[in-house]
């Protein structure tokens, strides 16, 4: 398989080269193995140009001029920041994009890390498609491309010959999933214990901090989210809720969604499970004493709720997560 590596001014050099190295190792071990007498993967760096590209923090990578022989093309993400204006960067990037444009229309299937995702979306290729990026900028990729469906949880999606990842260390899941898909799930197993690679990730959902996302957020909406969090552990009761802001039930569902796009209650579900996995990760409480904390009494819909929104149980998220998990008693 000949896979080129998009490397271009202000790219992140560690997402093109733990992808590059964790496929030399899988050559290796499908070579020692037995499953392959020569390399199934021959990787190159690509860039516009034949001269070295500056990656960002001013690093310099070598690279081989770009061409349209390749079976994939992997674009990595590049340096962003919420503040920063992701439209003037996408625009210095036009040969890129063009290039991403012109190989996938010859049959070439394309891949991004993280908001490489951003110079799949200027291409064009993300239209009609699920995608994903970083969970950071997930609702910017959605807001910028609307013909894509943009999965903000999902750690890898491929939708036709487009594959998008989730953030920066994704690189290495979506290696190992090329690894699996070409060599089987023999080489893939072993090529991840060997690099130390975790084998079962499959969302990005335990890692979103809600505090850094962005807030889309109305006034109105506000104040009912404060108040639904100042009263976090109490049973849920609309006309209640509606009282406290002098309005009818109707006017407050109807103005929240119009603000939020979703429920009050949606909304505080969210908001005890964040509050339940922050309680997780910073206290010892037995489970039982988080779920009452966080306003549920029925332990079994707290962890289907629980699953559903962060993809793993309680228990496997205070042991992930958890700065002394030793000593946590559940």
């Amino acid at each position: 398989m000949r896979i080129g590596v998009l490397a271009y001014e202000g790219c992140l050099a560690a997402e093109i080269f733990v992808f590059t190295d964790l496929l030399r190792i899988a050559n290796r071990v499908a070579r020692e193995t037995g499953a392959a007498t020569e390399d199934p993967f021959r990787v190159s760096v690509i860039a516009a140009s034949a001269e070295p590209v500056s990656a960002a923090g001013g690093f310099p990578i070598g690279v081989r001029r770009w061409h349209h022989r390749f079976d994939r093309v992997i674009v990595p993400g590049f340096e962003l920041v919420p503040s920063e204006d992701v439209a003037a960067r996408l625009h210095s990037l036009q040969r890129e994009t063009t290039f991403l444009r012109v190989s996938a229309d010859r049959g070439t299937r394309v891949a991004s890390v993280c908001v490489g995702a951003f110079l799949l979306g200027e291409a064009g290729l993300l239209d009609g498609r699920r995608a994903t990026t970083s969970w950071l900028f997930a609702s910017r990729l959605g807001r910028r491309y609307p013909r894509a469906t943009v999965c903000p949880e999902a750690l890898i999606v491929t939708d036709g010959t487009v594959t998008t990842t989730a953030a920066f260390s994704a690189a290495l899941d979506l290696a190992t999933a090329l690894v699996r898909e070409h060599l089987g799930d023999d080489i893939a197993r072993a090529t991840a214990r060997i690099t130390l690679v975790a084998e079962n990730r499959t969302s990005q959902a335990p890692y979103i901090v809600d505090s850094m996302l962005p807030s889309v957020r109305g006034p109105f909406a506000d104040e009912v989210a404060a108040w639904l969090v100042e009263h976090l552990a109490e049973p849920y009761d609309l006309g209640r809720l509606a009282d406290a802001f002098h309005v009818s039930t109707r006017t407050l569902l109807r103005r929240f969604r119009a603000e939020t796009g979703e429920s009050p209650l949606e909304f505080l579900r969210r908001a005890r499970v964040r509050a339940a996995r922050n309680l997780l990760e910073t206290t010892d409480l037995p489970l039982a004493r988080v779920i009452e904390r966080v306003g549920y009494r029925d332990a079994g819909t707290f962890r289907r709720l629980f699953v559903e929104q962060v993809g793993m149980n309680p228990a496997d998220y205070r042991r992930k997560f958890h700065g002394d998990a030793s000593s946590v008693a559940m």
